[in-house]
């Protein structure tokens, strides 16, 4: 044998052309090789470098059997790891032909390698027997054929093309039909009538050669035994019976019936049916004949995909003496049925599959087959259920599980693939295989909030480290990609505190793992209304992600700051009342005055407080807490006027102390008391007593010490006695001038266009000044009259009935000289003013204290006791303005 192996191992390598359209490389080998044998560089054929197939880890795939090749790491040669026996593999089937997959990783390729192993003359000609027995009448005539069983050689090919000798002898031959190409059929022929008395038994040596170089022979002994007399075999009427049978027919099944007859008579017309030989001989039990009937049944299980063609000989023995026999051949051809159903194997899956992975991306490789044939082994495969995975076939029952969608992670993390192979038969049989995918998670997922502003109530003076919310962010990846960490962003906020920018992060925190908003300090609503900053989540994954939201922090006013009680706004009170002012924060005492006969609901003061705070806590209701009852004045629930309840009466005595609570609305309700001392006097001292009060400062005087301030009242009347001097004086000047210009000699008429003044006293003491037109005044010897006055143009009512009237105007005073643009009234009630006119010819004086007629001029007495009353402040605040001007009657 290893002289046979020298030349053919020389010559077995031999490599196909590297196939493009299908990406498949093909190499030979001969059966039986040695293990070591290189078959092919497989490396350097599938284009890989030196040294490249062990990093890239290439490796083969086997299929179901045990693979007799392998990958040399070192070289990334196709090497035969053990025995090689083409007969074992293949059989009878040309070529023999094994389909390899070889993986490349990194990345992960794969191709297809078809390995023939080709046939070498290993198996000699092998017959059923090494000795047959056969008979022959002394009588056979000469030409009479007695068949052989032929050998069988499990080798194809030339290898398996057999030739016959015989023996060289006088009385036989040999006589071999070829029925088909791989089919012969052996007749042993007599050339020679026998002589039993000369030889009863010939021996013969049969000789089987294939067409091996060099050929193998195999060799059965003929023992021929001569008989006597019976000289007629029985005759089939046929000489080949074919049928057909599919591979699912079942146990005594009838497969054909053969028929034979002899026309001998007696014992050697009788004769009887039996199986002479079987092809393949290894199904011997398969078929059984009825020997009386020559019915051929079935006594096993057909298998196509093992065994296509069945010949059987049937031989008919006679009972004559010598018997004498017929043979036929019955074919039998198997039909496929769909028996098998298909296969799925994974022969490599690459799981996780990142959830970024590119579409088209390989992850697992299949290998699909059918042991049927023509349709009922032609296979569909499909992916179940609807995934975003797909098949690709990359070569005849080789598919790739490709990826077809993007894959989210978040949405499914893990798919359940299922692959169903499907065949072509008639039912189809199908097959399935499950294979599992898990989705790895990559960070594509930033982090976000369940609202994009969150609102967030805080009562002020709260502790520090207080809770104020607790925010939270949804991050669906998993592990590090979905771990999120809060923080206040940077320059995200702040709030202006007592004049300076402050950022959030002095006031809140965060907490970094559970979003938990705290306070770093206590809250103040008066100096913190609203703080709007931004919260940043961000996870830890590469790179990180971040989401923001918005916080608007607003601070709940608490009740905190009592009502504190506000300075005078400046300037001095109406008649009958003293203004408006308070003492600093805490009880305060006032004053004020009214006038005996004051009507109901005329103001006297008015207190002024305010509230740090804000809403109710900040709104404020005044409420009189002394003297309870029906007192003579009352104060404005929420206005904190104090007004005449009623009409004032001497007999409600000299004084009137009132204590006013003001109280805002908080829970608790926090309150300032304020002390007013409300002096009742005649209505002329009120208003000088106001026009006091107004040129001095506030309206409302502080009380505390003043009531037995005696020095302090005197002083008072000797700075009026002052003032009266000089205002007399100034009168009778006045008088004396207006007399000389009078009766003094007029050359010319004095005429001259000039501005009248008017002059104003403001709110807070101030003077502004107005300008407008005044018309010429001439003076001559006729009629024509003028009066020097000073006049108020908001002179009010005076008290009692009269107030209802409307202040009528002189219309004599207006007759010659242009009426000035009456000046706008002033809010508050004006105080009397003086007016000092000079007697015209002809008329009476008039004293400017008379008593009030129809123009609102005042009585003498009334007057008298204005200008003898004690008083406690200067003369004539007058808040409305003074006009100055010359009346022409």
């Amino acid at each position: 044998m290893g002289v046979w192996w020298a030349p053919a191992v020389r010559v077995l390598v031999l490599q196909a052309a590297w196939a493009l359209g299908g990406g498949q490389v093909r190499y030979s080998v001969p059966e039986e090789a040695k293990a070591g044998t290189v078959v092919g560089r497989l490396a350097q054929d599938l284009g890989l470098e030196a040294g490249e197939a062990e990093a890239r880890r290439l490796r083969l795939v086997a299929q179901g059997r045990r693979a007799s090749v392998e990958v040399s790491r070192a070289s990334g040669a196709l090497v035969v790891s053990s025995r090689l026996d083409r007969e074992e593999l293949c059989g009878k089937s040309a070529p023999c032909a094994l389909r390899l997959e070889v993986l490349v990783e990194r990345p992960l390729r794969v191709f297809h390698v078809e390995l023939e192993v080709t046939d070498i003359n290993d198996n000699a000609p092998l017959f059923p027997a090494a000795r047959k027995n056969l008979s022959l009448s002394e009588n056979s005539p000469a030409g009479s054929r007695v068949p052989l069983e032929g050998a069988s050689d499990a080798d194809i090919g030339a290898n398996a093309q057999l030739s016959y000798a015989l023996s060289p002898n006088e009385h036989f031959t040999l006589d071999v039909k070829s029925s088909d190409e791989n089919r012969k059929s052996l007749f042993l022929v007599l050339a020679k009538p026998l002589d039993r008395e000369s030889v009863a038994v010939h021996r013969l040596v049969l000789t089987a050669s294939d067409g091996g170089r060099p050929p193998l022979t195999g060799t059965v002994e003929l023992v021929i035994s001569v008989l006597d007399a019976n000289d007629n075999a029985p005759q089939f009427n046929q000489s080949v019976y074919k049928a057909q049978l599919p591979e699912s027919a079942a146990e005594g099944t009838l497969v054909a019936r053969v028929n034979a007859t002899d026309p001998d008579e007696g014992i050697n017309k009788d004769f009887s049916y039996s199986i002479v030989s079987l092809d393949p001989a290894g199904n011997r039990d398969l078929f059984t004949v009825d020997p009386k009937t020559g019915e051929i049944r079935l006594t096993g299980d057909l298998d196509f995909e093992d065994v296509q063609l069945h010949e059987i000989q049937i031989e008919a023995r006679d009972k004559g003496w010598p018997p004498l026999s017929g043979h036929c051949n019955v074919e039998l051809e198997v039909l496929d049925v769909n028996d098998h159903a298909p296969e799925v194997w994974v022969t490599s899956l690459s799981v996780p599959v990142p959830e970024d992975a590119a579409v088209g991306t390989v992850v697992a490789l299949l290998s699909v087959s059918d042991r049927d044939s023509g349709a009922n082994g032609r296979v569909r495969c499909a992916v179940w259920p609807a995934s975003p995975f797909g098949l690709v076939a990359t070569f005849a029952g080789s598919y790739s599980l490709v990826l077809r969608e993007a894959l989210d992670r978040e949405r499914v993390s893990e798919y359940e693939v299922e692959v169903r192979a499907e065949d072509g038969g008639a039912p189809p049989l199908r097959a399935s295989r499950g294979v599992r995918v898990p989705v790895s998670d990559v960070n594509d997922n930033a982090p976000a909030f369940a609202q994009a502003v969150y609102t967030v109530l805080a009562r002020e003076n709260n502790a520090a480290g207080a809770e104020l919310a607790r925010l939270w962010a949804r991050d669906p990846d998993e592990a590090g990609n979905g771990r999120v960490s809060y923080s206040v962003a940077e320059g995200g906020g702040g709030a202006v505190s007592g004049g300076a920018w402050r950022s959030a992060s002095s006031y809140v925190s965060v907490d970094a793992e559970s979003g938990r908003l705290w306070a770093l300090q206590p809250l103040d609503y008066e100096e913190l209304q609203v703080l709007q900053f931004e919260v940043r989540a961000v996870d830890a994954g590469e790179p990180p992600l971040c989401g923001n939201a918005t916080v608007q922090l607003f601070v709940v006013d608490e009740n905190d700051n009592a009502p504190a009680l506000l300075p005078p706004a400046g300037g001095g009170p109406g008649p009958g009342a003293a203004g408006e002012a308070a003492s600093g924060p805490g009880s305060g005492a006032l004053w004020a005055w009214a006038a005996w006969g004051a009507p109901a609901g005329q103001v006297v003061a008015k207190i002024r407080a305010v509230d740090a705070d804000s809403g109710y806590n900040a709104w404020l209701r005044y409420e009189l807490w002394e003297p309870r009852g029906k007192g003579p004045f009352r104060v404005g629930l929420y206005s904190g006027e104090v007004s005449t309840a009623r009409a004032l009466e001497e007999a409600d005595g000299p004084r009137q102390r009132l204590v006013i609570v003001v109280r805002d609305h908080g829970e608790p309700a926090r309150s300032v008391t304020a002390t007013l001392s409300v002096s009742l006097v005649e209505g002329a001292e009120a208003a000088l007593a106001a026009a006091g009060s107004s040129s001095s400062g506030p309206g409302l005087r502080a009380a505390a010490g003043a009531e037995g301030d005696a020095s302090a009242s005197a002083a008072t009347n000797v700075w009026l006695v002052v003032a009266i001097c000089a205002v007399s004086s100034l009168f009778l000047l006045a008088v004396v001038l207006y007399g000389a210009s009078r009766w003094a000699p007029r050359a010319a008429v004095l005429s001259g266009p000039g501005p009248a003044t008017l002059v104003c006293a403001s709110e807070v003491g101030s003077w502004s000044y107005s300008q407008r037109q005044s018309r010429s005044l001439c003076v001559t010897d006729g009629a024509g009259k003028s009066d020097l006055m000073v006049f108020s143009p908001n002179f009010p009512p005076p008290p009692g009935p009269a107030a209802k009237e409307t202040q009528p105007e002189p219309p004599a005073l207006l007759d010659t000289v242009s009426t000035p643009p009456r000046p706008r009234p002033f809010p508050r009630r004006p105080c009397p003013s003086v007016a000092l006119f000079a007697r015209p010819p002809g008329r009476r004086w008039r004293w400017p204290c008379s008593a009030p007629d129809a123009r609102g001029w005042w009585s003498l007495g009334r007057c008298w006791r204005l200008l003898t009353a004690p008083l406690h402040l200067p003369l004539c605040p007058c808040r409305s303005p003074l006009t100055l001007g010359v009346r022409e009657e």
